[in-house]
């Protein structure tokens, strides 16, 4: 674990040098992969594409997928995974510095779009997000995957035990009647963001500024939660593998109110229209992203020690989508 989040720290940094300066148009994929079921693909081949994605390790291993599959297809694929924060990922997509990425349909619909209240149905939920992000931003969102990366509370069996809370409601009930023992870890966007924490205590009607919300980066909060040291529950995402690992207990969200984030390939309307040999090309490996896919696929990163470029390839390569370069 600690070699995965020494990457991560070792990306944003690198991220944070291009910053200063203005985020430069990427590096070489890091590991060159042949052509499977993704075949050279006449609209893409030569074609430069930079692929961007967030710091943390799911985006990270989408964003390697999203490489090796554009680079199967023959374009010249340029790497920019790992930068730092939704809203400069997002930037960087607005301003043309990246040209394609996975993105996740709740994150946009309350993220970036400005809504408050998601929406149940999954498949409402993209083409709303579609539809929208469309008229107001020129951005294309391609046919999502089944995977559903929502914002969740976790504690450890222990803290279950001794506090009774299983569900968001009887956390909520936890924090009114006694804050102290509901000292809970987030990193800076859940506690910010209007679909993590504050937005949460709204919808299960508990003041946040009554629970402890110590800030720790998102590779840490499972151990620390874990642990029950540093705090008794802490933000996880719903398809890291660490939550097995570590034997942690999801809190139930009884009220529903955490949005659905399935994956969606995006684009700007105008390189879309250029290159729409994107949807086709991306849509079998787009579909094949189950949640058990990535669960598994974090768990070798987090948990294992791999390297994500090695761990994306890799499961590729067993479904035939491409071969070892």
């Amino acid at each position: 674990m600690r070699r995965a989040i020494l990457r991560l720290v070792t990306a944003a940094a690198l991220v944070v040098t291009l910053a200063a300066c203005g985020l430069g148009s990427g590096g070489a994929v890091p590991l060159r992969v042949g052509p499977g079921s993704v075949q050279p693909t006449p609209g893409l081949e030569g074609v430069r594409i930079t692929v961007g994605s967030k710091e943390y390790t799911e985006q990270v291993i989408l964003g390697y997928i999203l490489e090796y599959t554009l680079s199967a297809a023959g374009a010249d694929v340029r790497d920019l995974t790992g930068i730092v924060g939704s809203r400069s990922t997002r930037g960087a997509q607005l301003s043309d510095q990246v040209d394609v990425a996975y993105e996740f349909t709740g994150n946009a619909w309350i993220n970036y779009l400005g809504h408050e209240t998601p929406i149940a149905d999954t498949r409402k939920q993209f083409e709303a997000v579609r539809d929208e992000d469309l008229k107001a931003n020129d951005m294309v969102w391609l046919e999502p995957g089944p995977m559903d990366d929502t914002y969740a509370l976790a504690a450890s069996k222990a803290v279950v035990e001794r506090t009774g809370v299983r569900t968001l409601s009887q956390y909520a009930d936890l924090v009114r009647r006694d804050p102290a023992a509901a000292k809970t870890c987030v990193d800076t966007e859940f506690r910010a963001r209007q679909d993590g924490f504050p937005g949460m205590a709204a919808a299960y009607g508990f003041d946040p500024g009554r629970a402890q919300t110590p800030i720790l980066q998102v590779g840490i909060i499972y151990q620390a939660t874990a642990d029950a040291t540093q705090c008794d529950f802490g933000e996880v995402f719903t398809t890291d593998g660490r939550i097995a690992a570590l034997d942690l207990t999801v809190l139930q969200d009884d009220k529903q109110f955490f949005a659905h984030y399935n994956p969606s390939v995006t684009t700007k309307r105008s390189f879309f229209e250029a290159h729409p040999q994107i949807a086709e090309v991306t849509a079998p490996v787009t579909a094949a992203l189950t949640n058990d896919v990535i669960i598994d696929l974090n768990k070798q990163v987090d948990v294992d020690g791999k390297d994500p470029s090695v761990v994306a390839r890799d499961w590729m390569v067993s479904k035939g989508f491409v071969t070892k370069g």
